[in-house]
């Protein structure tokens, strides 16, 4: 009995320690324990299955018993018991009454001890894939801070701790120029949980929009509160990103809320982006306001919608600013358009390509590798595209002074690029 007592604390402090040490709970496992008793039970009784597990806490015990129907004569020997051998387990049990046979682990043969074990191995390892899939699920389009636990030299995937769960971080979904090191801590964006048959995994990454959107959160209250909403964001991680807010107070400037004092708060989240440039745009209503400010920091004299109705408008700019509306291989104007859901075609001032002009703009050239990108948007991220702000204190690169065709063509050929 001692040694029987001592096995069962045993158990029970197995248990404890895989509770602190894995997170499964103890009751888990009695479960995986109750299971496995009762298949080994099936195994070595001729498929009886009626089998009572109880665990007594007070006690720290536990305690399985198979069931017998009480008969006169036997004629199942797993599954029946005589009278008078019922009476000495409970002497008031009647024919026909079931007893409870106290269960001996010796008397299970080895097929049904290694089943068992087996099913134990099992439940342990179904209780981990449980734990990481409520990890995961918990932080289900959030942000995490994770430990970089290794990094692979030949694809530049990382691998990742998120708590007690592991997970990667493709080379792509990496911003750009950033080199992560064993031990560095960072934050991730957790876009989606699956589970397969190795267990739950976790998609994550750095340069999904929703990562800058989750940034804002953190280092604006007002956002955080709801008075402050941001509408859009367009993002080429790594590079720039253009995010349209709202503020639902007049008296609360939704850009100044985001850049913070002396632009702490978006600097903050441009450290933790390596750097990348935010252009902070206020949200409106009107399109034609809204457009003019998602194409900052150019200058815009005008906008004029497509009286179809599809959602295209030409935006005049003045043609010293030309190159910069377009923006580096045509960024500028791409992430504009992304942000509002409207194709922008931009014109100079000078009208130089003409109204009629079949030949295409340079806007418009810039645009073409993204068209498919914003039709194929959904409707709740076109709907939250009508609107987006100039980013918070940015330099602008004027032209050097040349003659006019000459820097319409070169804006032409960085458009092109």
């Amino acid at each position: 009995m001692k040694k029987n007592k001592a096995a069962e604390e045993n158990l029970f402090e197995a248990l404890s320690l895989i509770e602190k040490e894995k997170g499964i709970p103890a009751d888990f496992m009695l479960e995986q324990i109750t299971k496995a008793i009762v298949t080994a039970c099936k195994n070595s009784y001729g498929g009886n299955d009626d089998v009572t597990v109880q665990y007594n806490k007070a006690k720290g015990r536990l305690e399985a018993k198979l069931n017998k129907t009480v008969v006169e004569e036997i004629t199942d020997m797993n599954r029946e018991i005589a009278l008078d051998a019922a009476r000495r387990i409970d002497p008031n049990v009647m024919p026909g009454d079931k007893v409870g046979i106290a269960l001996d682990p010796k008397n299970f043969g080895r097929i049904a001890v290694m089943t068992a074990r087996n099913m134990i191995r099992q439940g342990i390892r179904d209780g981990e894939k449980e734990q990481a899939l409520s990890e995961y699920q918990s932080k289900l389009q959030d942000i995490v801070t994770a430990t970089v636990e290794q990094v692979d030299p030949d694809t530049g995937n990382a691998t990742l701790k998120l708590g007690k769960a592991i997970a990667i971080l493709p080379k792509n979904d990496q911003v750009a120029g950033e080199v992560l090191k064993v031990g560095d801590l960072i934050k991730v964006y957790v876009v989606n949980v699956k589970s397969g048959d190795r267990g739950p995994r976790a998609i994550i990454s750095r340069t999904h929009s929703d990562f800058v959107k989750r940034l804002f959160e953190e280092q604006v209250p007002e956002i955080f509160d709801g008075v402050v909403e941001i509408r859009s964001v367009s993002r080429e991680a790594g590079s720039r990103t253009k995010i349209a807010v709202f503020s639902n107070d007049a008296e609360v400037d939704a850009v100044g809320a985001c850049i913070g004092p002396k632009g702490q708060r978006v600097g903050n989240i441009v450290s933790q982006l390596n750097g990348e440039k935010i252009d902070i745009i206020e949200y409106s209503d009107d399109p034609v306001e809204f457009i003019k400010k998602s194409l900052s920091p150019a200058e815009v004299l005008s906008v004029t919608l497509d009286p179809s109705g599809d959602k295209i408008c030409k935006a005049t700019v003045p043609d010293s600013q030309l190159s910069l509306a377009i923006g580096n291989k045509g960024q500028n104007v791409r992430l504009a358009a992304k942000l509002t859901g409207w194709k922008i075609d931009i014109r100079p001032e000078s009208g130089f390509f003409g109204e009629d002009d079949d030949e295409p703009t340079p806007s418009e050239t810039a645009q073409e590798s993204t068209e498919t990108e914003i039709t194929e948007q959904t409707d709740s991220e076109t709907a939250e595209s009508t609107t987006e702000a100039p980013a918070a204190e940015e330099q602008a690169e004027e032209t050097e002074p040349a003659a006019e065709e000459a820097a319409i063509e070169e804006a032409s050929e960085e458009a092109d690029e």
